[in-house]
């Protein structure tokens, strides 16, 4: 998740005739964006050294199905269909940028963590193919974190209440089906470890 540095500079102008305004106060903006990153240090050379070439795979599939009325995912399996899915290892500074996503991230609260610019150029990456399959080939043993983001949309119908009539039964309601789509994005990851030379990993990145 690189982060695209903008510089917001703020010109103020001072009327002569107009005193009051040095009194004024810009008001706090509700949607006020906040930033974190890990404080310890990236090790440059361990990444680049769990990134050379070793004789292992990773083989895998990304999917996501459509969440239910409760919240839940259920039904079929939407598959990721040529999306990007990056892969990074897991050095002592990812494992502290993990942790602090999960204490202080929050899309709701516009709260959002990121990895360092450095850190992210530490990245291998594999497009899946229309049946969300990808793979990761020549990787050393380690513990690697893969992720992408996979964007679908959810058709469904719902009856619009269109008016009331009366009868010699009572008051009768009328409604009309009609259809609705709603866009999603899921952000599908998940941790893997290649534990020794040659193997082939399977995994299920949802």
């Amino acid at each position: 998740m690189k982060l695209k540095k903008y510089v917001l500079t703020l010109f103020y102008v001072v009327s002569a005739t107009a005193i009051v305004s040095a009194q004024y106060k810009e008001p706090e903006k509700k949607d006020k964006v906040e930033i974190f990153r890990p404080e310890i240090a990236f090790d440059s050379l361990q990444a680049k050294k769990m990134l050379a070439k070793g004789t292992g795979t990773i083989k895998g599939v990304a999917f996501t199905k459509a969440k239910n009325n409760m919240g839940f995912k259920a039904g079929q399996r939407i598959y990721a269909n040529k999306i990007k899915v990056t892969l990074f290892p897991v050095t002592p500074y990812f494992e502290a940028w993990y942790q602090l996503r999960k204490d202080k991230e929050s899309l709701r609260r516009r709260r959002y963590v990121y990895l360092s610019d450095q850190a992210y150029r530490y990245r291998l990456e594999a497009i899946t193919n229309s049946d969300g399959e990808f793979t990761f080939p020549e990787m050393k043993p380690g513990k690697y974190f893969l992720q992408g983001v996979l964007g679908y949309t959810h058709y469904g119908t719902y009856n619009q209440y269109t008016g009331s009539g009366y009868n010699g039964y009572g008051q009768t309601d009328y409604y009309q089906q009609k259809n609705y789509s709603v866009d999603h994005e899921d952000r599908i990851e998940e941790f893997v470890e290649v534990k020794e030379n040659g193997e082939i990993v399977k995994i299920k990145l949802h």
